[in-house]
C-alpha cells in the first residue's frame, strides 16, 4: 500500500472503529458482529505500528492500553466532588423534599436515576478532546488515572463538539464481567473480588492500563461538573446534551414533578434492579432546575439538593437441604451449602459457600435447617444465620467426614488453620484441579485447553499429572468428543509453544503453596534455572526480597518430594524449558557506573536501532526504571523519531532528554 493510501485507509479506519464503538459500548445498537469489529481494529493497529508518525492520542487503539505507570499523580477537582446524604425510606424521602421546599420557593421537580455500584470519576475535556480523568479520591484531591480510563471504550475520546467541560460519571463492571473475571482469578490460584464494585475500583487504580484494558469496564455518564460557552437551566436538560456530545449516559432515569412520583420510582427499582446486567444499591434523586440548586447550596459533607435512597438488603429463607464438599488443588476441604432453590436480587440460588467448618459450627447449622439467605455485594450468595424457631426437631446434625471424599486418605488439619485438608499427592481431585491451574493463563497459559477439555481428558485417563499433557497424542485426542482435526491440531500446537515458556510460569503453574505469580517471578530472577531452586537452602531462599519464612518452607518442602522430583525430570525429558528467560535483576556492583542506576527513565518516539522493549530491558538491566509517563520525578527521557508531547512535557519541566544515538553509546560503554 502506497503512503498516500495507507494514510487515507488509516484515517477512515479512526472514523469507523469509533463510530462502531460508539453504536455498540455507548447506544447499545452493535452495527456489525464482533468478528467484524475485531478485524477492523486489528488492521488499524497493524496500519498504526507500520507507519507510528502518524500515531493520535485520540486513536481508538489506545483503548489497548499503554506501558504501565510508576505512580499516580495528584489532581485538584476544579469543584468537589462530594458524598450524598442518605434515605432508607419513603419517610425520609418526604423529609428531604419537606426541607428543599423550605429553602426555595415555587413548584419543585426532582430528577431519579439508578445509583451505580461502580468507581466515581471525574472526566477532562479540552476542545473536545479527552485530557484527564481522576478518582473521587477524598472529594477535592483525587487521582489521576487518565490512562487507565482511555481503555473504557464508553468513554469518548472526541466529543461531538469542541467543548471545554468537565463530567462526572460511574465507572463499573457489569455483572457478566465480574463473574468471568473471578473465573479466571480462582483458575490462577488468585483471591477473587468480593463484588464488582470493587473489582472496577481494582482495576482502575492499578498502574498498568494493559490490565485495565482486559477488565471490560464501562461508564455512565451522570452530570456536568463545569460547562464554558454553554447554559443549561436544569439538570435533565445537561443530561440530554451529554448524550449529544457523546457520552453514556443511564436510560433508566425519570423526571418526577412531586415527592410521591419520586417514592413510585425507587419502590419500582427495589423490585426490578435484579433484572439489570449491572449492579445499582439505591436512586440518586436532585432537584431538577439548577436555579433552585444554586439557591440551596451546600453543607460542609453534600450537597443540600440531593440524596441517595439505599435499598434494603435483600434477605431470603430457604431450607438447607444438604452440605457437598469440594476439594481444591491444595487439598483444602470446602463445604457448600445446597438449598431449596430460590430467588434473590433476580436469581435463582441453590448453593452457598459456607467456607469452613468453624463457620458451620458458629451459626449452628443443621441440615433440614430453615435458613435466611442473601448475596454478598448483591452477587455471592452466602448464609446470614439459622432459623431456630422455625426447628421441629426433624433436622440433622452435619458432621464434617475424617477421611477426603474424593480418595478416601485421612484429612487433617495443619496447625493455625481452620480449613480441613487432604494431604495425598495422589488424590484425584486436587490432580484435576492442578491441571486447571497450570494450564491457566497466568501460568503455562495453554490456549484451547480449559476446565472442560481437562475434565474430559482426566475423565478418559489421558492425563494424571502435568507431564501428560506433552504427552498428548493426535489419534487420541481425535477419539474424543468435540474434537475434530482443526482443533486438535491447534491444540497440540499450543502446548508445543508453551515448552519454551519462561521459568515463573512454570514454577507458578506447578501449585506450590504459598507462591502466586509475583514470587514466582521473583525466584525465577533470583536463581535462573529451577534446578538452582531445588537445590537452594532455606536460609538462601529466605535471604530473596519478597520471600518470608513460610513461603521459604513450603518451596523447600515442595522440592525434597520425591514425586516432585521425578514430575521434574520429566518435564526436562519432554522438552519444558526450565531456565528464566526474562530481563535479569541487575547487581548493583555490576551496574556501579551505569547512568540509568536509580533514575526513572521514559522512552518515547520511534527507535531505528532497537525496539521499544529491547531498550527497556537493556536500561533495566543497568539499574534503570522505565515509565511510560513524564512527571517530575522523571530523570532521563529518550527522544526519538517523531518524539511528541512526553519530549514537550519534558522540555517544560527541564528534564534532561537523549536521543537513540546517545542511549546506545551509553548502552555500549
Amino acid at each position: 500500500m502506497e503512503q498516500q493510501q495507507a494514510e487515507k485507509r488509516l484515517n477512515e479506519l479512526r472514523k469507523l472503529v469509533e463510530e462502531l464503538g460508539y453504536h455498540y459500548y455507548v447506544l447499545d445498537q452493535p452495527k456489525v458482529s464482533d468478528a467484524e469489529y475485531d478485524a477492523l481494529m486489528n488492521e488499524l493497529i497493524q496500519l498504526e505500528d507500520q507507519y507510528p508518525e502518524w500515531f493520535s492520542e485520540d486513536s481508538p487503539t489506545v483503548r489497548v492500553g499503554g506501558e504501565p505507570l510508576p505512580f499516580f499523580e495528584k489532581v485538584e477537582h476544579r469543584s468537589p466532588m462530594l458524598s450524598l446524604g442518605n434515605a432508607f425510606s419513603a419517610d425520609d424521602l418526604r423529609d428531604f423534599d419537606r426541607r428543599v421546599k423550605q429553602l426555595v420557593e415555587g413548584d419543585v421537580s426532582y430528577s431519579c436515576e439508578l445509583k451505580i455500584d461502580g468507581l466515581a470519576v471525574s472526566l477532562v475535556y479540552e476542545n473536545g478532546r479527552f485530557v484527564r480523568g481522576a478518582t473521587r479520591g477524598d472529594g477535592t484531591v483525587g487521582e489521576d488515572i487518565t490512562a487507565n480510563l482511555k481503555t473504557i471504550p464508553a468513554i469518548p475520546l472526541r466529543l461531538n463538539e469542541q467543548v471545554n467541560i468537565e463530567v462526572r460519571g460511574e465507572a463499573y463492571m457489569p455483572k457478566g464481567s465480574f463473574i468471568a473475571l473471578n473465573v479466571l482469578k480462582e483458575q490462577a490460584g488468585e483471591e477473587k473480588f468480593a463484588n464488582p464494585r470493587n473489582a472496577a475500583a481494582g482495576s482502575l487504580r492499578q498502574l498498568d492500563p494493559k490490565l485495565a484494558a482486559k477488565r471490560n469496564l464501562s461508564i455512565f455518564v451522570y452530570a456536568i461538573g463545569h460547562l464554558e460557552g454553554k447554559e443549561v437551566s436544569s439538570h435533565h436538560e445537561g443530561i440530554s446534551y451529554l448524550r449529544e456530545l457523546g457520552f453514556r449516559t443511564n436510560q433508566e432515569s425519570e423526571h418526577c414533578s412531586n415527592i410521591e412520583e419520586v417514592i413510585a420510582f425507587t419502590e419500582k427499582w427495589v423490585e426490578k434492579r435484579g433484572e439489570l446486567p449491572y449492579e445499582i444499591d439505591g436512586i440518586v434523586i436532585k432537584v431538577d432546575r439548577l436555579d433552585h440548586q444554586k439557591e440551596m447550596g451546600f453543607t460542609a459533607k453534600s450537597p443540600r439538593w440531593a440524596i441517595a435512597y439505599k435499598f434494603p438488603a435483600e434477605e431470603v429463607v430457604t431450607i438447607l437441604k444438604d452440605i457437598e464438599l469440594s476439594i481444591g488443588r491444595t487439598g483444602v476441604v470446602t463445604p457448600t451449602a445446597i438449598l431449596s432453590p430460590v430467588t434473590v436480587a433476580g436469581t435463582t440460588v441453590k448453593r452457598a459457600s459456607l467456607h469452613n467448618e468453624d463457620l458451620i459450627r458458629e451459626k449452628d447449622l443443621k441440615l433440614g435447617d430453615s435458613v435466611v439467605i442473601k448475596k454478598a455485594g448483591d452477587i455471592i450468595p452466602e448464609v446470614v444465620n439459622v432459623l431456630t424457631e422455625l426447628r421441629d426437631g426433624t433436622e440433622r446434625e452435619f458432621k464434617m467426614p475424617t477421611h477426603c471424599p474424593a480418595c478416601e486418605k485421612e484429612l487433617v488439619r495443619l496447625e493455625g488453620e481452620v480449613a480441613l485438608r487432604c494431604i495425598n499427592p495422589q488424590c484425584p481431585a486436587q490432580i484435576r484441579e492442578g491441571l486447571i491451574h497450570f494450564v491457566s493463563r497466568n501460568a503455562m497459559n495453554i490456549d484451547g485447553l480449559g476446565e472442560k477439555v481437562i475434565s474430559q481428558l482426566f475423565a478418559h485417563d489421558l492425563v494424571r499429572d502435568v507431564a501428560d499433557i506433552y504427552k498428548l497424542e493426535r489419534d487420541e485426542l481425535l477419539k474424543l468428543e468435540r474434537m475434530g482435526e482443526k482443533s486438535v491440531d491447534k491444540l497440540l500446537s499450543s502446548i508445543e509453544k508453551t515448552k519454551e515458556n519462561s521459568l515463573e510460569r512454570l514454577l507458578f503453574g506447578l501449585g506450590i503453596r504459598f507462591v502466586g505469580a509475583k514470587a514466582a517471578k521473583t525466584l525465577a530472577m533470583e536463581f535462573e534455572t529451577i534446578t538452582r531452586i531445588k537445590e537452594a537452602t532455606e536460609e538462601e531462599l529466605i535471604a530473596v526480597n519478597e520471600i518470608g519464612e513460610k513461603m521459604a518452607a513450603s518451596v523447600k518442602r515442595y522440592f525434597e518430594t520425591p514425586e516432585v522430583l521425578e514430575l521434574i525430570d520429566e518435564l526436562l525429558a519432554l522438552g519444558v524449558n526450565t531456565t528464566y528467560k526474562g530481563a535479569k535483576a541487575p547487581v548493583e556492583s555490576e551496574v556501579k557506573d551505569s547512568p540509568f542506576l536509580g533514575k526513572t527513565v521514559v522512552l518515547t518516539g520511534k527507535l531505528e536501532q532497537l525496539t521499544r522493549e529491547e531498550a527497556k530491558e537493556k536500561i533495566e538491566a543497568l539499574g534503570g526504571k522505565v515509565t511510560g509517563s513524564v512527571s517530575k520525578k522523571t530523570d532521563l527521557v529518550i527522544a526519538g523519531e517523531e518524539a511528541g508531547s512526553k519530549r514537550t512535557k519534558a522540555e517544560e519541566l527541564n528534564i534532561e532528554i537523549w536521543d537513540e544515538a546517545k542511549l546506545v553509546e551509553e548502552l555500549g560503554q
